[in-house]
């Protein structure tokens, strides 16, 4: 005898069958991979550290949601692809989510979070870029000798009326342009900057911090600054060269400069006239601006291709030698990498979504997204060396290892997620959970 169900919601047949749906199921979640964010988490000390960091002025008789809980529900949300505060009306609610963030009941709602957000202070994000630089020293098993320091500015569009929001005339937007620090993959800095200023206008205070905090950390280590031309102004160089500090920075053109690679330029071009082959050629030769004490090192790359020639400029206080391709290509041009991992931050963990109208509770979201990026660099570092997720993006990471269905029960006892026995990535899920597991608190 067929049973029928009064609440049903019947589609066409298929192949004769009859099509219904109904929400009589048990709950579901689509995040059954956050308890692997929660394992790393805890390997880490990362959501733990920021949470001691931030510190809780709130009485305590009427807070209901830490600040640690709260920080691990944004981080959590963030590395799982929820953007968004709204997102958390319904998140909130998720068995999988709750027991990642170590809570059993309804995590904060959306308001709770815009009320933490918008409450920050410029010393909460210190504390924060704090964290952080601890966990790039942790990160070391052993002293470096060599530290580089990736700085580049990037554009985060307005939409609304954000406090600092202005036009900007490259990006021809009303935008933020944060500066961030990198070394290698490790973030260091994401610090917020109206667009009416320098991009490179907290450059300098940022870089002084570092450096001090880094030779602390490990006396005799080798600093270096390396970023495109918008780094490239006097009192950074001049700085450097006072407290000992390499830097390969972008020269930005001009008539003096093009003057003396001219020949190298030449040489390039009628290089390429011969078979049409792109040409790439190196000179290295001392150069003096105005706002300049003295002259100083520029390596020139004279490049011509069938679009015609394509000259670039890289001043620096390291020693070239005899090769001052070797500089270029293989300090200058590494810096690249700087642009995926901004990638990684702004279209993986929407670290672009500064819709707060309030400019600091925007700073706490920019930094909100370089922690879940931290988060999954350390996850990468401590469970997916020699698998395919070894240099994968956050986003194939998310959709791979953390956007897993799952059936949740749970009671008073345990929280199961039950998976699907035919997922294709169980093998991958298995090895990641028993790395983790592996690794010391």
């Amino acid at each position: 005898m067929t049973k029928r169900y009064r609440n049903a919601i019947r589609f066409s047949p298929s192949k004769k069958r009859r099509v219904e749906a109904e929400f009589t199921g048990a709950e579901v979640t689509s995040n059954g991979g956050a308890p692997l964010l929660a394992e790393a988490d805890r390997r880490l000390g990362l959501t733990d550290a920021v949470a001691r960091a931030m510190g809780d002025d709130r009485r305590r008789k009427s807070v209901v949601h830490s600040t640690r809980s709260i920080v691990r529900q944004r981080v959590y949300a963030l590395a799982l692809g929820h953007e968004d505060l709204n997102d958390h009306d319904g998140l909130r609610r998720d068995t999988a989510l709750q027991a990642a963030a170590g809570r059993d009941a309804a995590l904060a709602s959306p308001s709770t979070l815009c009320r933490f957000e918008r409450k920050s202070t410029p010393d909460e994000a210190m504390a924060v870029h704090g964290v952080l630089f601890e966990q790039f020293v942790q990160a070391h098993r052993r002293p470096p000798k060599r530290v580089v320091l990736d700085f580049d500015a990037t554009d985060v569009p307005l939409h609304g009326m954000q406090a600092g929001r202005h036009w900007h005339g490259h990006y021809r937007s009303y935008c933020y342009l944060p500066l961030y620090v990198f070394s290698g993959r490790h973030l260091l800095a994401a610090v917020l900057q109206p667009s009416d200023r320098d991009a490179a206008w907290r450059a300098g205070a940022v870089l002084a911090l570092l450096v001090k905090a880094l030779r602390a950390e490990w006396p005799g280590v080798e600093v270096i600054l390396r970023g495109d031309g918008g780094f490239c102004r006097p009192r950074i160089l001049r700085w450097c060269e006072s407290r000992g500090v390499g830097y390969v920075v972008g020269l930005p053109t001009n008539s003096r400069v093009a003057g003396l690679a001219g020949p190298a330029v030449g040489a390039a071009a009628a290089l390429h006239r011969l078979d049409g082959a792109k040409v790439r050629l190196f000179d290295e030769f001392g150069y003096a601006a105005r706002s300049w004490p003295r002259e100083r090192q520029v390596v020139a790359k004279a490049e011509h291709t069938e679009l015609g020639p394509n000259t670039r400029f890289v001043v620096t206080n390291l020693d070239i030698g005899d090769d001052p391709q070797g500089l270029y290509e293989g300090m200058y041009c590494e810096r690249g990498e700087m642009e995926n991992r901004i990638k990684d931050q702004q279209q993986g963990l929407f670290a672009d979504r500064a819709s707060s109208s309030d400019f600091h509770a925007n700073q706490l979201r920019l930094l909100l997204s370089g922690l879940a990026y931290t988060l999954i660099e350390g996850m990468r570092r401590m469970a997916l060396k020699a698998t395919d997720l070894a240099k994968a993006s956050p986003n194939t990471i998310r959709l791979t290892l953390l956007k897993v269905g799952a059936v949740v029960l749970s009671n008073t006892r345990r929280v199961r997620l039950l998976m699907s026995r035919s997922h294709p990535n169980q093998a991958l899920y298995r090895r990641v959970a028993a790395a983790l597991a592996a690794q010391p608190p």
